[in-house]
């Protein structure tokens, strides 16, 4: 049994998907490249079997898109010696390769860009549940906060000293009845 790793360099596919119209995609230049044959050749390939590459498979770049996945990679500004935009190959129709391209690198290589694709679905699976968890952390964190500063600002009033000094006893507000010294007076 062959090692993939051995032989197909897994972190030159990471580093060739790419994002597109909401597709996880390889070109058709690194596509050839992983496989060891010329561009013109693996689209010829594709061609001749174009039943098979439904939109959803494969679709060509816009300009548009081949410029911002230009920008992003830092490649020159000439189409490299293209004639014509590169075609991005979704999962599914890299896949499909395999039917077209029958050698044993072909093979050996959609077999180790399978396995990466799958290792990016459950990377952005597992990445979506911690952000759900940071989300519901932070919303815990938000009611709690507004709890413990309740609690801090009932803590401050019991003990912030009043300004006025309450006196202990009791105080009389009304006057005070005349009594005059000896006693009662009498009536006469």
């Amino acid at each position: 049994m062959n090692d993939y790793n051995t032989s197909v360099p897994v972190q030159r596919i990471e580093r060739s998907i790419f994002l597109i119209r909401g597709h996880k995609i390889l070109l058709d230049s690194d596509l050839a490249d992983l496989y060891g044959v010329k561009t013109k050749y693996l689209i010829q390939a594709v061609k001749r079997n174009i039943e098979r590459f439904p939109p959803d498979f494969m679709f060509q770049l816009t300009n548009d898109e081949f410029d911002a996945m230009r920008s992003q990679i830092v490649t020159s500004k000439g189409k490299g010696g293209r004639r014509y935009l590169p075609y991005a190959f979704t999962e599914q129709g890299v896949a499909m390769l395999s039917s077209v391209l029958r050698s044993k690198r072909a093979i050996q290589v959609n077999i180790a860009i399978m396995r990466v694709f799958v290792r990016l679905r459950e990377l952005m699976l597992s990445h979506r549940e911690l952000a759900h968890r940071l989300a519901e952390l932070e919303h815990h964190l938000k009611y709690h906060d507004k709890q413990i500063q309740s609690i801090f600002e009932a803590i401050h009033r019991l003990i912030s000293i009043p300004k006025k000094q309450k006196k202990i006893g009791f105080e009389v507000k009304e006057r005070a009845a005349a009594y005059r010294k000896g006693g009662r007076k009498r009536m006469e």
